[in-house]
């Protein structure tokens, strides 16, 4: 059986899971054993296909037919349903909102092929390995630490100064104690230790990177982590902090040119542009104070009008302004402790304030580079996934879409806004860098992603638009009732994007 019908049958996506569970669980059930792979041919994860479970209970029926002890039989049978309606419990609820990278690709091994995938990485990282890992972006920019004794002046200078938290037992431990806020899925000493081993080589194996990064970042190892993955950092150490060093100056030069200049040195439509930013900035993410502080909304100007000079093809659209806010928090979140909401822009000295926006500058040129003709005249990036989004809700979910075709809803109407800003309007603030951490892991496949990512997020509230007008749909689209979500809600719409693009993004 392909993937396609093993998503059907089950209808929730895989999960990652010990080998040895599925074993001591399974193994005298059906004794058949899985691996999936990614699209590099690299092992993933096991699991128990359901589809031979239910063949090896159908051929022990067929040998209890012959039997002539037919009390026994009778028995059997009963124990046999009750065992196959038990297993296939037990593995939804095992695999229930649980996501991960790649494409599936079955192919069935040996025991021996068990033990060893079971087999997990010790978290030994010391001190040293993950100075490695970080030091290279951050060796140029102070590390004076909090003095716990001194006045309010020096440890708001400090906390400036500070590139980066301690990753040591103490900041491993601190970081599961932040486990709900962080954004990634799993942030235990295991999980950490593997995004130390990957980031800790002479040079980053960048593939291997996107399949970790794909189901959750640690927040504090994140700035480092998306920096790769867009290309912005070196994969090799050796070069890393030059090529930091060289960038954050070249966008340096790049305000001073365009940015800190008299309106007389201005066309017309400069002029049009910087102010409609100026207009647009203190509207970004308003349920938010932090982005209401002066200093963050100059900040987020001048990234955007440097942006926008420097690509005339586009020029400012409203939305980006939204895209720039998660790369803003998570490289303020190098210098800056605690919760985003007691953050304040004066505890950041000058020099790291233009590193962090350099690199905010920098990540958003190379997301944007990839789905630029998302902001072109006309935007018809966004007016093609939207019509791809149309025909694969009506393919998953035909009631719906034909509920809302015989209601006059098109999808444009709601679904511009999702594409437009990458649905960061459409979930709380705080699980965006959640999301984002997907997104980037995703690579060159984002924007075709991000299609199945927003059929999920429809399909959320398939039940409830069924009964609803077309002036219902649309109040209900416009204004999702998502400002009580956590992660777990997010991890079960990746999960349902991650199980649709296996099963259809190959399909006619």
């Amino acid at each position: 059986m392909d993937e396609r019908n093993y998503g059907k049958e089950l209808s929730i996506a895989p999960v990652s899971c010990n080998a040895n569970t599925w074993r001591n669980k399974y193994a005298q059930s059906s004794g058949q054993y899985f691996i999936i792979r990614n699209r590099r041919g690299e092992r993933l994860l096991w699991y128990l296909y359901v589809n031979n479970i239910i063949s090896s209970f159908s051929g022990e029926r067929k040998r209890m037919k012959s039997s002539k002890e037919d009390d026994r039989k009778k028995e059997s049978s009963l124990n046999l349903d009750w065992r196959l309606n038990q297993t296939l419990r037990n593995v939804q609820g095992l695999l229930k909102g649980r996501s991960f990278p790649g494409k599936v690709l079955l192919s069935r091994k040996t025991e021996d092929a068990v033990d060893s995938c079971s087999s997990e990485p010790t978290s030994t990282s010391g001190r040293s390995d993950l100075e490695n890992v970080l030091g290279t972006s951050q060796s140029s920019e102070g590390t004076t630490k909090r003095d716990a004794h001194g006045d309010s002046s020096t440890t708001s200078h400090a906390t400036a100064e500070n590139s980066g938290p301690s990753f040591n037992n103490e900041g491993i431990k601190a970081a599961e104690m932040q486990k709900t806020n962080s954004g990634a899925r799993s942030t235990d000493s295991t999980r950490i230790a593997k995004f130390v081993k990957k980031l800790s080589g002479s040079t980053v194996e960048l593939d291997a990177l996107r399949e970790l990064a794909w189901s959750g970042v640690p927040s504090y190892l994140r700035p480092t982590v998306w920096r790769l993955l867009l290309g912005y950092a070196s994969p090799n150490s050796d070069r890393r902090e030059g090529v930091l060093m060289r960038k954050r100056q070249e966008y340096v030069d790049c305000v001073s040119q365009y940015h800190d200049i008299p309106d007389s040195d201005r066309t017309d439509d400069e002029i049009h542009m910087l102010r409609q930013i100026a207009v647009d900035c203190p509207r970004t993410v308003p349920e938010v104070a932090f982005f209401q502080q002066t200093a963050v909304q100059t900040s987020l100007e001048r990234v955007l009008y440097t942006w926008a000079i420097r690509h005339p093809a586009s020029g400012y659209v409203q939305g980006i302004n939204d895209l720039a806010t998660p790369f803003l928090v998570v490289f303020l979140s190098e210098y800056l402790e605690g919760s985003m909401e007691n953050w304040v822009m004066s505890d950041l000295s000058p020099e790291n304030m233009l590193n962090v926006e350099a690199d905010c500058y920098w990540c958003l040129s190379k997301l944007l580079d990839g789905i630029q003709d998302h902001y072109t005249f006309a935007q018809p990036g966004i007016q093609r996934l939207v019509f791809k989004l149309k025909e694969l809700v009506r393919r998953i979910d035909e009631p719906v879409s034909r509920h809302m075709e015989e209601q006059g809803l098109e999808f444009l109407q709601f679904a511009f806004r999702w594409f437009n800003c990458l649905l960061i309007r459409e979930i709380p603030f705080h699980l965006v860098t959640r999301l984002w951490d997907t997104y980037l892991a995703e690579g060159d496949a984002f924007a075709e992603f991000l299609v199945y990512l927003c059929a999920s997020f429809l399909l959320t509230w398939s039940e409830q638009l069924q009964q609803l007008d077309f002036q219902e749909m649309v109040l209900l689209l416009q204004h999702l009732p998502t400002q009580n979500w956590t992660h777990q809600e997010l991890e079960m719409v990746l999960s349902r994007a991650f199980m649709w693009h296996v099963m259809f993004d190959q399909s006619p």
